[in-house]
C-alpha cells in the first residue's frame, strides 16, 4: 500500500482535530505517516498511532521552531525525495498552505487548496475544492508530480483506526537559505476555554446587532460548546478582538453549525463562514440579506432570542 505523508499540526505536542483529520482522509489514499516536527512526540505518539499512523517521522531540530516556514518546507521535500509518497496532506491553516506552496515548487508538484473533499480517484487523488471565497465547489486534481493538498478543517469526522505508530527520527540538512528568516519573539495565544475558531464543530457569532455587548452570544456558545466569532462591523467597532473575525479580512471557518446573530449578511461576512454545512440566523430585520443563505432563521431580537435558547440548552443537557 502507498505511503500517504500527514503534516502533523500540534500546540506543545498535542495534536490538532484537523491532523486526526487528516489521518482519517489519508486512509481512503494509502497508510498514512506523520511528519511531526518538534521534541514533544511522546505526548502525539499515542493520539497518531490511535488515528492510523503507521509510521512517525519526526524532525527534531531546534531550527524548525527558531525560523519561520522555510526549513519545514526544505525537510519536507527532502523526506518526500526519500520516500516517494503517494500524496502529501497539510492542514489548510497559514502556515500549512505556505508550506505546501514552498514543497511544490521545490518538487516540481501541483498543488491544491481549500479542499473540502479528498477521494481516491483514476488520477490518482480527486479533491473538491471551495473557490471563489466559497460560492462554488470545483472537482480538481493534480496532474504532475507528488499531489499536496491542503485541507480545510471539518472537512472529515476524524475516525480511530490504532495503527502501529512507529517512531522514526529523520535528520535533514538544512541550507542556509532556509535560515535566512529568523523568529525573534513570539508569545502563547491566550487561552479562552473554548475550541479553537477555524477548528470548532459549532461557531456561534456576533454583529452589529449585538450593540456591542457579547454576553448572550458567550453564554449561548458555551451551552453548546462552541467557538465564538465576530462580523467585520464588531470588530471595527471595538467589541471584540480582530482574531476572532470572521469574513473576506478575517478567518474563513467551515463548521459543522454556524449561528449568526445580528449579522446583517455583507459578502464580506459570508465569503468567511457560507461553507459550514448548517447555518442559523438570528436577525430582527427579516429583510436582512443573511436569511438568502441560512438553512432555518429566527427573526428576533437576539438578547431575548438568545438567553431562552440558552436556558433550554442547558435544561436539556441537565
Amino acid at each position: 500500500m502507498s505511503e500517504v505523508l500527514v503534516l502533523v499540526d500540534h500546540v506543545d505536542g498535542k495534536v490538532t482535530k484537523p491532523t486526526l483529520e487528516l489521518l482519517t482522509i489519508a486512509r481512503r489514499l494509502g497508510e498514512p505517516s506523520a511528519v511531526f516536527f518538534g521534541s514533544q512526540i511522546g505526548a502525539a505518539k499515542d493520539s497518531l498511532a490511535e488515528y492510523g499512523a503507521a509510521k512517525i517521522y519526526q524532525l527534531d531540530d531546534a531550527a524548525y521552531g527558531e525560523y519561520l516556514v522555510a526549513p519545514k518546507a526544505e525537510a519536507l521535500a527532502q523526506l518526500v525525495a526519500d520516500k516517494a509518497p503517494a500524496a502529501v496532506l497539510v492542514p489548510s491553516t497559514v502556515e500549512g498552505k505556505e508550506i505546501g506552496g514552498r514543497l511544490s515548487i521545490k518538487i516540481e508538484s501541483g498543488l491544491i487548496t481549500d479542499a473540502v473533499d479528498v477521494q481516491a480517484g483514476d488520477g490518482g487523488v480527486a479533491t473538491t475544492q471551495s473557490v471563489f471565497a466559497g460560492n462554488f465547489k470545483v472537482q480538481a486534481n493534480v496532474t504532475k508530480g507528488t499531489p499536496i493538498v491542503a485541507v480545510k478543517p471539518n472537512s472529515a469526522a476524524p475516525e480511530a483506526a490504532p495503527a502501529a505508530g512507529v517512531v522514526e527520527a529523520v535528520t535533514v540538512a538544512l541550507s542556509d537559505i532556509a535560515k535566512s528568516a529568523k523568529i525573534t519573539s513570539s508569545k502563547p495565544r491566550e487561552s479562552t476555554g473554548r475550541p479553537e475558531l477555524t477548528e470548532a464543530a459549532i461557531v456561534v457569532s456576533g454583529g452589529r446587532g449585538t450593540s456591542g455587548d457579547f454576553s448572550e452570544v458567550e453564554a449561548f456558545a458555551d451551552s453548546l460548546g462552541a467557538a465564538v466569532g465576530a462580523s467585520r462591523a464588531a470588530v471595527d467597532s471595538g467589541w471584540y478582538p480582530h482574531s476572532f473575525q470572521i469574513g473576506q479580512t478575517g478567518k474563513t471557518v467551515a463548521p459543522q453549525l454556524y449561528v449568526a446573530n445580528g449579522i446583517s449578511g455583507a459578502i464580506q461576512h459570508r465569503a468567511g463562514m457560507q461553507t459550514s454545512k448548517t447555518i442559523i440566523a438570528v436577525n430582527k430585520d427579516d429583510e436582512a440579506p443573511i436569511f438568502e443563505l441560512v438553512d432555518f432563521g429566527v427573526v428576533g431580537d437576539l438578547k431575548v432570542v438568545l438567553p431562552q435558547a440558552t436556558a433550554e440548552i442547558v435544561k436539556r443537557k441537565g
